[in-house]
């Protein structure tokens, strides 16, 4: 029998099917008639426009940003030099700027009016410079997390080439100790992508950097897409993001030519226009009422990402170097009409600007590194002069981090470096906030100050193209983001933009040589005379420097100072050196005569391409981890054995001032072996001076990446260091002949050899030289590292949580008051700043001086010079050199920390040639 309570609903149930009857009988005419059905929502959706309204971005002016945080108080800030970042970054305003509902709602001049807003906030700028948040347009942050470990990395997946479905936010981890470091630097908002591993890594997500009440992944988004199903009351059309790459990343991880790699792209967008095709084929009948015989939309959960990229409603990021890659992207995109936002990396896009504007829909944003080149063999015509040739053909030019690649705490560094290698001033900060802002779609709310635009700004200490630039305050979406934030005084010629050099004949040759000019110096073995010279520094053997300081004249024979003078009386001053009336005449400028810097912690001599094994000497054999071959016995490696001489780095280092290398056997194992010293601007190892120091310390590794424990490091050392049958550069070790240098990053590990060393000297009678290189975390122990007369080599001299080993890190201003720098000199260390890179010993002089202004004053001139000369050859166990053979480095226009200088030379008493650029 049937339950009469369940009958109840037949009812209901036949009025229900005689109104669909009904309604099917008048609406489905016969086959080939038209229907009254309206087409599917998501028709109109794909034609929507995803370009804000005029009246939704001027009603953000009273009704506020989607991101706005309820309890904000309103903030005016006044007196200040506002750069707003549009018309290319030129424009300047100076005035005020009102902050309220996470938006701008004045720049300039604010009226009264507008001042009177309840619980308002006044702050004085004081005249300091403010500029839109920076912008980074490709940054692996929450995906690449710090510190690095096994759980918190989600940047590629090695399912496939192709993974459009996949997507950042998925795996963006909240807890990422480098969101505050780079917002610390003055960074807001971030496109996060996947990795490179991949021909399409998947889709990215822009996020504001900020934390959020909520803690999710989700909350930190920027226009979060429709497709994310968030709920969203803002239901816009949004541009989505999404990552392509082409070259050797992909290429390495599938084991794919070039050739595949063009088939795999083709092969993916061929399926994603059938269904568009298809798609389009849909609506159109749909709006055309012919039904019959339709099923449904077509739709593909795996390929409707790339859809909307051919669609153009994706803003696409392609990570690609080459010409040859780029030749390829360019017929991809005109072969399957689709558009390009940015190329990244893009190496050699400066090269083939003609080519670039054949894109399929207008011309690509082109994102870049500053000076990180060669490191391989897709990069190696990199040029610094990149932005601004790019610039110079109408192209528009981001600077990017590739965080963690480089710290996006630093993205300012990278416009600066554009902006001192010709860059225009406009488009370099241009470079970090509107035009970044503009390629990823988002350029209408940020990147830029203006009426109606996210309250995203940053106040900072000095002009921010200046060295050094550091923010006083972060607001994003109008919310203060430093609490109690340490404050430097700047001199007063870092509050103006820097008077860069003229670099124009070598703009010129980057392009006659295809990113390979010359590099090698014009070398005078007689005089030189040297004019308009403002300051000579001399080194002397205890590690001072001195200035004399005049407007001067200086000669120079075969390399060697023999004598300056002010102009005037250089004749009399030299007379007992026999002035030469034949020599050469150069004119500084203003500039000055400085010793050349020691550079450590890269493998600069032992590697030309770092991934390109054939290009290093290669790692050593390491006897605590590894089988060695019997025929090297107990023999230890020496680094000079190694050594490659006239490579394009150890250029750029001896251009940069850089005129001496110290450099350990290659590898991250235990026991690396002997470290030598090298001149940078020799040609080869038998040119005379090329060898500065066949054997200058042992060098050893401890850390917790190691196959064996670090308490099994640990033994090992402390065996070899007892042991009564030392020989060779162990027992030198035990003598204190040498130095024993330690690569350490964690304190833990530090406190533990300086027990070792304690035990040591007890023991002996002699006390052990012992240096930590490295040492991210040396400032927790400084009182004990100065007592125990340790020396310290910090690589890097910026420090990041790279790893487990490296999270305690000292941050220096805003963050903290002092510096492991500062904090090490303050106890006695002797301390010296390493680089890690090869690519950027160049930049060892702007390292110094960012250490120095970093201190607010505690660091002078002469302090900042013994940082990478004499307190490195203390560390290291490089024999002071005298004064007869000393480097002297030429800067033009200015002094050796200047952005405003440029290395014209080296006077080299070792090699006995003076060296013009």
């Amino acid at each position: 029998m049937w339950d009469r309570s369940k009958r109840k609903g037949w009812p209901v149930l036949a009025v229900a099917v005689a109104l669909t009857v009904l309604f099917l009988t008048s609406h489905l005419p016969s086959a080939g008639h038209h229907r009254a059905f309206p087409p599917p929502p998501q028709c109109a959706s794909m034609r929507a426009s995803l370009v804000p309204s005029a009246e939704f971005v001027a009603s953000r002016n009273t009704v506020g940003s989607d991101r706005f945080v309820e309890g904000t108080a309103p903030v005016l800030i006044r007196n200040a030099k506002i750069l707003t970042g549009a018309r290319n970054g030129t424009e300047i305003v100076f005035g005020d700027i009102l902050l309220d509902k996470g938006v701008v709602l004045g720049v300039g001049y604010i009226p009264n009016a507008l001042t009177q807003l309840p619980n308002l906030k006044s702050i004085d700028a004081g005249g300091k410079w403010i500029s839109p948040g920076i912008v980074d347009a490709h940054s692996h942050l929450g995906v690449y997390s710090a510190p690095a470990l096994n759980g918190a990395s989600d940047g590629n997946s090695i399912k496939a080439p192709i993974l459009p479905w996949l997507r950042s936010i998925d795996g963006l981890n909240t807890h990422d100790d480098a969101y505050r470091l780079a917002i610390a630097g003055g960074v807001t908002t971030a496109q996060i992508l996947p990795g490179s591993a991949n021909n399409i890594g998947g889709q990215a997500f822009m996020i504001k950097l900020r934390p959020t009440a909520e803690r999710s992944a989700s909350a930190m988004l920027l226009e979060p897409p429709i497709t994310l199903g968030l709920n969203n009351s803002d239901t816009r059309t949004k541009y989505r993001h999404m990552k392509h790459a082409c070259g050797e990343n992909p290429s390495r991880m599938y084991g794919q030519t070039r050739m595949d790699s063009a088939w795999e792209f083709r092969r993916a967008y061929n399926e994603a226009r059938k269904i568009k095709d298809a798609q389009d084929a849909f609506c159109a009948a749909a709006e055309e009422g012919l039904w019959d015989g339709m099923a449904a939309f077509p739709e593909s959960l795996q390929w409707e990402a790339l859809v909307d990229v051919l669609r153009g409603r994706v803003k696409l990021s392609v990570h690609c170097y080459e010409a040859v890659d780029l030749d390829a992207l360019m017929r991809l995109s005109n072969e399957f009409k689709f558009p390009i936002a940015s190329i990244h990396h893009a190496g050699e896009t400066y090269l083939v600007p003609d080519l670039l504007k054949k894109a399929w829909g207008g011309f690509p944003a082109i994102a870049l590194f500053a000076s990180n080149f060669r490191k391989k063999r897709e990069a190696y015509r990199g040029s610094e002069f990149g932005p601004r040739i790019l610039a110079d053909n109408g192209l528009p030019v981001i600077m990017k981090s590739d965080h963690p690649v480089l710290n996006s705490r630093h993205l300012i560094y990278e416009a600066q470096q554009a902006h001192y290698y010709s860059l225009n001033p406009g488009l370099a900060l241009a470079s970090v906030t509107s035009t970044p802002a503009n390629a990823m779609g988002v350029g209408w709310r940020v990147g830029t100050l203006a009426t109606g635009y996210d309250a995203d700004l940053v106040i900072w200490d000095s002009h921010p193209l200046a060295l050094g630039a550091t923010p006083v305050q972060v607001y994003i979406d109008g919310i203060p983001q430093l609490s109690s934030p340490a404050t430097l005084h700047k001199p007063t010629p870092f509050q103006d933009v820097p008077q860069t050099p003229s670099w124009e004949k070598e703009v010129q040759d980057t392009i006659d040589f295809e990113g390979l000019p010359p590099l090698e110096g014009r070398s005078i073995a007689g005089s030189v005379l040297f004019v308009n010279v403002s300051q000579v520094w001399t080194r002397k053997a205890a590690g001072h420097a001195g200035p004399h300081t005049a407007n001067m004249l200086v000669l120079v024979k075969g390399g060697t100072i023999e004598c300056y003078a002010p102009v005037g009386d250089l004749s009399r001053w030299c007379a007992s050196q026999g002035f030469a009336a034949d020599a050469e005449v150069v004119d500084l400028k203003g500039g000055v005569l400085a010793p050349g810097l020691t550079t450590f912690g890269s493998d600069l001599g032992l590697s030309e391409i770092m991934l390109e094994p054939s290009t290093t000497d290669g790692p050593v054999f390491d006897p605590l981890t590894m089988q060695v071959p019997d025929i090297l016995g107990n023999t230890v490696v020496r680094a000079v054995d190694g050594l490659q001489f006239a490579g394009r780095n150890t250029l750029y280092a001896y251009r940069g001032g850089v005129t001496t290398a110290i450099v350990a056997p290659m590898g991250r194992d235990f026991l690396l072996g002997m470290g030598a010293a090298f001149a940078t601007g020799a040609s080869n190892a038998l040119a005379k001076g090329a060898i500065v120091q066949s054997e200058t310390a042992l060098h050893i590794a401890v850390n917790s990446q190691m196959p064996a424990s670090v308490s099994t490091q640990i033994a090992a050392l402390r065996n070899l260091l007892f042991s009564s049958s030392a020989s060779g550069p162990w027992s030198r070790v035990q003598s204190a002949a040498i130095p024993l240098v330690i690569t350490v990053h964690n304190a833990d590990i530090m406190a533990t050899l300086l027990h070792l060393k304690t035990e040591f000297d007890a023991s002996s009678s002699s006390s052990l030289r012992m240096t930590f290189a490295g040492a991210t975390e040396a400032h927790l122990l400084a009182a004990e590292i100065g007592a125990a007369g340790v020396s310290v080599v910090l690589a890097p001299a910026r420090p990041y949580p790279e790893s487990w080993d490296y999270r305690r890190i000292l941050p220096g201003p805003p963050l903290s008051r002092k510096t492991s720098v500062m904090t090490l000199l303050e106890h006695g260390v002797n301390v010296a700043l390493g680089v890690k890179s090869d690519y950027d010993v160049r930049n060892a002089r702007f390292e110094i001086a960012w250490a120095a202004l970093d201190s607010d004053g505690a660091i002078d001139y002469t302090t900042a010079m013994a940082l990478s000369s004499s307190n490195m050859d203390k560390a290291l166990g490089l024999d002071a050199a005298g004064a007869a053979n000393e480097d002297f480095v030429i800067y033009q226009g200015g002094g050796m920390f200047d952005l405003e200088s440029k290395v014209l030379g080296v006077a080299s008493g070792r090699r006995s040639v003076v060296d013009l650029f």
